[in-house]
This record gives structure tokens, sequence and C-alpha cells, in this order.
């Protein structure tokens, strides 16, 4: 079932997630946002605003006051009051993730290759010391080879510390690598073409907006409504591997699986291993938070598997 509206306010507003951003400042019209914002309204839908780097036009700012939403903003943006009053900042350059002074209530992104995330793991983890939330989105993950998996495990070890001295002193810092897995019972995942749909710049519903960016074919348009074929596919239900899977913190990004298996539902060997990762690290984090408190999270239980990817045990079982 719908739940989110995201509107992308420019063909460049700042991605958030694995895909890269649109190069090109085409900016909504106030027209098109006032008729995107009264159909989000008329489905009860939760609106989520993109924003790009430049200053955006009153007509664009006053439409978007008038309505509840979160702001998704970068953070270098050029407008320091949409930095100060976002609900997400982006980052997309580590040079702003080492000078920005993070603050109590905001979440945060970090756009990034995992190369770039292992050279700058000194400044990861002095952020922890004062963001509330951080989530990692790797730009890069579909070129991940088994070298980089053993890399990027060894760095998810690395954290388990930093996280428990955090904790210890009262600051429950958020890692959606790690510490998401410890909260959840069972799929999170980003849902989009199930429960969040994008309208872009250009008129038209897509999936998300890396469909848009990418040049997939669009879901429908707001004069006419949504017109998503096999709409069941988007459901969790509907993928046989990923809803028998318990690395609920995974993105379940349908954009890479469509891009990387040509199926909607079908997620990557390399978004697996990496989902896989994160999963058993939480676990690590979970033993280790139980020899501090052996009552820590006293119903959560997350158990010891031997393989990274379910479609090759899946394989091996025949």
């Amino acid at each position: 079932m719908l739940k989110y509206l995201i509107i992308p306010l420019s063909d460049d507003a700042v991605s958030f997630c694995h895909y890269c951003p649109g190069n090109m400042s085409k900016p909504i019209t106030p027209a098109l946002l006032k008729d995107g914002i009264k159909w989000a309204m008329k489905e009860n839908l939760s609106i989520q605003f993109v924003y790009p780097y430049s200053i955006l036009s009153q007509d664009i700012l006053e439409l978007i006051d008038e309505v509840d939403h979160i702001d998704i903003v970068p953070s270098n943006s050029t407008s320091l009051v949409h930095r100060e009053n976002a609900d997400i900042v982006v980052f997309d350059q580590w040079e702003e993730f080492k000078k920005f002074h993070f603050v109590c209530g905001q979440s945060y992104v970090i756009r990034t290759s995992l190369s770039d995330l292992l050279d700058n793991e000194p400044y990861f983890k002095t952020a922890l010391t004062t963001a509330d939330r951080i989530n990692v989105a790797l730009a890069d993950i579909q070129n991940i080879g088994d070298n980089d998996m053993k890399k990027y495990n060894a760095f998810l070890s690395r954290l388990i510390q930093p996280i428990l001295e955090e904790y210890k002193s009262g600051h429950q810092v958020q890692i959606n690598l790690l510490t998401d897995r410890l909260m959840l019972r069972d799929m999170n995942n980003c849902n989009a073409g199930y429960e969040s749909i994008t309208l872009a710049p250009d008129g038209k519903f897509y999936t998300c907006p890396a469909f848009y960016l990418s040049g997939f074919e669009s879901i429908g348009d707001v004069n006419k409504g949504l017109n998503r074929k096999n709409e069941q596919l988007y459901k969790l239900s509907y993928a046989p591997i990923c809803r028998n899977c318990d690395a609920f913190q995974c993105k379940r990004c349908v954009w890479l699986n469509k891009n990387l298996t040509h199926e909607i539902n079908t997620p990557s060997h390399e978004q697996c291993v990496v989902s896989h990762m994160e999963r058993n690290a939480s676990r690590n984090l979970l033993l280790a938070f139980r020899e501090i408190d052996p009552t820590f999270l006293h119903d959560v239980e997350i158990a010891h598997i031997d393989y990274l990817d379910p479609f090759e045990k899946l394989i091996n079982k025949k």
C-alpha cells in the first residue's frame, strides 16, 4: 500500500541512495508541484521533498511550506536555512562530511564508494560520537568484488567497539549498517514501487528517482494516475528469495535488481552478500552487547549462518 510520495525538486536533486544524481538543473514547475501536492493529499500520502544544490524559486518554497513534509537536503546546499532545518542531510563529498557540525535530531546520509568509505574510516568513527543517526549508501555496490567484500567485512567489524563505547556513554547512535538489524523483527526495505513512488520534474510518476534518471518508462502521471504493470512484483511476498531472508536491514533496492538481474523482485549477488555481511556483523555486535549486559535485547536472536548469498545456498541444496 502506498504511503509516500517522493518529489525531487529538480533533475539535479541530491541522490540519497545508490544511484547517481542528474547533472541538469531542470527544476519542477510551480504548477506541477501544486498538482503533485494535491494528488498526494487526495491519496493520503506523506510527502518527501528532495532538494537540489541551488536555491529554489519563491513560488516553489511557498508551495512546500503549505504542506507537512520531510526535507532531504544536500550538505552543500546554497541555502543555510534548508541545511539547518532539514530532516535528512545528504553528503556526497567526504570533505563536507569531515567539517560538518552534526546536531541532535537530524539524520545523515553519506553516499560514497566503498574505497572512499575505507579511506575515511577515522572521520566516520569521529562522526559517531556526535551524530544520532548515519546511513551509508554505497554508490558502487554493483562493482564490489570478492576482495572488496573482505575489506568491507573487516570495516564492519572495526565499527563494533566504537558503537559499544557510545552506548556505554549514553549516546545511542544508530547506523543503518549495524544497529538497524538489532531493532527489526521483519523486513524493513526501501519498498519503492509498493510503499513509495516518485513524481519527477517531467510531470510523470516513476518507481523511484533512480528509475527516472536512468531513463526507465514512467508509471503514470498526476492527471491520469498510476499505471504500474505487474505491481505485485514490488511486494516482498512476490520476492521468493527475499521473503525468506532475515537480513531485515537490507534496502532490497528494486533499481539495483532491475539493473543487475533484469528482474524487479530478484536481488543481485552483490546486494545479497553486502547485506548478509551487515547482518552477521550485527549479530557480533549483539553478542558484544551481551558480554556487558546479558539481558540486552533479550528477545532478539540472530542465528549463525554459513552462507552470504541465499541464492547460492538454494542451488547447493539442489
